[in-house]
């Protein structure tokens, strides 16, 4: 580990409101992959119904973030994001939906995909330039990967589909983010106060026409009400993650974010093997170390070049 690295975290921990953020997403983050998991496994909760459950409780907790003066809302032209909204729907209901099909350790190393994926688009259609350090990490991280699915015992097709929509989706909704934050000068939590509204109202007019609304596995069905109040926690703690992610990269950087990723990729993967007894071949456990070094290196090199950015901007007279 770099000594940027090893100052920054011990800058980071020296920090008690900071610690208790992490904290606070460390377990909200754990927590909403396995109780999710628990949900279609135990329950078989429909996908998207929980995805408009989820999108309605952020809502609400940012409606009473907004009472209680953390955040003040801008006004924005629903014009300006629709395609945001759309795109917030397609990745929470294909990360789902990728959940639900695969392991844990698919599920968490496919996610992983999504920063060779932001390169590329970044790469294409923004014309931002990479170094090659950053490039050639994302030979192990694409490599672990395809490692990983290959020896997968539990590995299925539609999961692999659902996987890859979600990655790709996912990395479209990071790279607008930027870009809309950047176009409309609003923060993240301003921008998703407008967003989960509208995409909870795209959900709730596909739900009909992919989900049944009663009987049997529908909304209205006869669920117990142990299942009921796991999905109204997923969604409280989907909130959570939100609101500790903003407040993490707000208070911190998105480099100490992805950081702290890393640690909860690792703790996320052990939990799968342990909860739901996921099996796990040497060769994928080949292919999970593959991808971590890979992601190490990217943070390594990302977080040295921001450095010498920095010290660069201050040697200027």
């Amino acid at each position: 580990m770099s000594s940027a690295m090893a100052t920054r975290l011990s800058d980071l921990f020296g920090n008690n409101r900071i610690v208790a953020g992490l904290l606070v997403n460390l377990l909200s983050s754990i927590c909403i992959v396995f109780i999710n998991k628990w949900i279609y496994v135990h329950y078989g909760f429909p996908n998207m119904t929980m995805t408009l459950i989820h999108f309605v409780v952020t809502w609400l907790g940012l409606f009473i973030c907004q009472k209680m003066d953390i955040f003040s809302p801008k006004s924005l032209r629903p014009s300006k994001i629709i395609l945001l909204a759309l795109s917030f729907c397609g990745f929470v209901v294909f990360t789902n939906l990728s959940l639900q099909s695969n392991t844990i350790g698919t599920y968490q190393l496919a996610k992983t995909m999504t920063t060779p994926v932001i390169i590329v688009i970044q790469t294409l259609y923004y014309r931002k330039t990479f170094s090659t350090k950053i490039k050639l990490t994302l030979v192990p991280i694409t490599l672990g990967v395809v490692l990983n699915s290959y020896y997968d015992v539990k590995f299925n097709l539609l999961g692999m589909i659902f996987a890859t929509l979600g990655v790709f989706v996912t990395s479209l909704y990071q790279v607008w983010v930027g870009a809309k934050q950047h176009e409309l000068q609003v923060n993240s939590m301003q921008l998703l106060y407008y967003q989960a509204p509208m995409s909870s109202a795209f959900l709730l007019v596909l739900v009909p026409f992919f989900e049944p609304l009663t009987g049997e596995g529908g909304i209205f069905g006869p669920w117990s009400f142990q299942a009921l109040v796991m999905v109204l926690l997923s969604g409280v703690i989907a909130f959570l993650v939100n609101l500790s992610i903003y407040w993490i990269i707000g208070n911190t950087s998105p480099v100490t974010y992805n950081m702290f990723g890393h640690f909860k990729f690792c703790i996320t993967l052990l939990g799968g093997y342990v909860l739901f007894q996921d099996p796990l071949a040497l060769n994928q456990g080949l292919g999970i170390l593959c991808t971590l070094s890979g992601i190490l290196a990217y943070t390594h090199f990302k977080l040295a070049e921001q450095e010498e950015g920095k010290s660069k901007l201050t040697q200027r007279p």
